[in-house]
């Protein structure tokens, strides 16, 4: 009797953001006005945690430190649920506007809100806007330093021609040590050509076969998909802003399409928390060597793997 093979796990991811923290909106209002807006995340957390369990599925939510002092009880719930809680940073900063110093502090933040709130620190990342790339690869040195296992920064580039290397979990290695593994957002193809990823406004206003699509093109080579979504997303009754028609369209447009697009996808894929996925997949990453400069350019692959720190 041959044994039917296990399916692959792919990684539902959730940006723990309410819709006053999303990049468009707080150009418009200030985090010294936060504490004044109508805070709707506790409810839609909630709900999604809902959905979740009927489905039967444990996902990986990226905190902000901000939204963990003000509802340490909800951070707490969703630990107790069987989900990850992993960072998003203290206030939606994205990486390169901020110093080494600055960072690492706010790493350091986050990770003692973790264990007082958790109970344990925090073993994954995921900056604000995607915004580790060139020119801010330093900041990987400095999450592996706080205890990072991997990150989820990264969008993913073609560095080659085998889909693979630029689209698949990877281990970051430095001087020969491995700093930590990158758990790019999937990306999605429309004839051939990348599209966009899997998630966010993608998965909103692509046709669902395009994401689906994606998660099987990667499922069939043996390897997890990446999905993510803004808990805002699923909020189509927040307040709207007055925004630049591309903006608001952008921001708003088909809100209503994400929670039902969503439930397909419980349905019909696998999905564990990116730490599970880290330790099943972990050891049969490939691995890449930042150069000197610090550079994706200057990035060589290693055959094997690195001394590990």
């Amino acid at each position: 009797m041959v044994s039917e093979q296990a399916p692959i796990k792919n990684v539902l991811t959730i940006n723990a953001e309410d819709w006053f923290q999303s990049p468009e909106v707080s150009s418009i209002i200030g985090r010294e006005q936060w504490e004044r807006c109508e805070h709707r995340l506790e409810a839609m957390t909630y709900r999604l945690l809902a959905l979740l369990e009927q489905a039967a599925v444990r996902a990986t939510f990226f905190v902000l430190g901000w939204n963990a002092e003000h509802y340490p009880g909800l951070v707490r719930e969703i630990c107790r649920r069987g989900h990850e809680v992993a960072i998003h940073g203290y206030q939606e900063e994205p990486v390169y506007r901020q110093t080494a110093t600055q960072f690492a502090w706010e790493i350091n933040r986050c990770q003692q809100l973790m264990e007082e709130i958790a109970g344990e620190p925090a073993v994954g990342y995921r900056a604000a806007g995607f915004s580790v790339g060139e020119g801010s690869l330093w900041a990987l040195e400095v999450l592996a330093e706080h205890g990072i296992k991997y990150d989820s920064s990264c969008l993913p580039a073609r560095r080659g021609r085998g889909l693979p290397d630029w689209c698949q979990p990877y281990r970051v290695a430095r001087a020969g040590k491995s700093l930590l593994a990158e758990f790019p957002v999937s990306p999605v193809w429309l004839a051939g050509w990348q599209a966009g990823y899997a998630g966010g406004g993608h998965l909103r206003f692509l046709p669902y076969r395009v994401t689906a699509g994606a998660l099987r093109r990667l499922n069939r080579r043996g390897l997890p998909g990446v999905v993510y979504l803004r808990l805002w997303e699923l909020d189509t009754g927040q307040p709207r802003q007055r925004l630049h028609p591309w903006q608001y369209l952008r921001r708003y447009g088909n809100l209503e399409e994400a929670e039902p697009k969503l439930e397909r996808l419980l349905l019909e894929f696998a999905f564990a928390p990116m730490r599970q996925v880290l330790r099943e997949q972990g050891e049969r990453l490939p691995v890449f060597e930042i150069g000197a400069g610090g550079s994706w350019a200057s990035a060589k692959r290693q055959e094997g793997h690195p001394q590990t720190t």
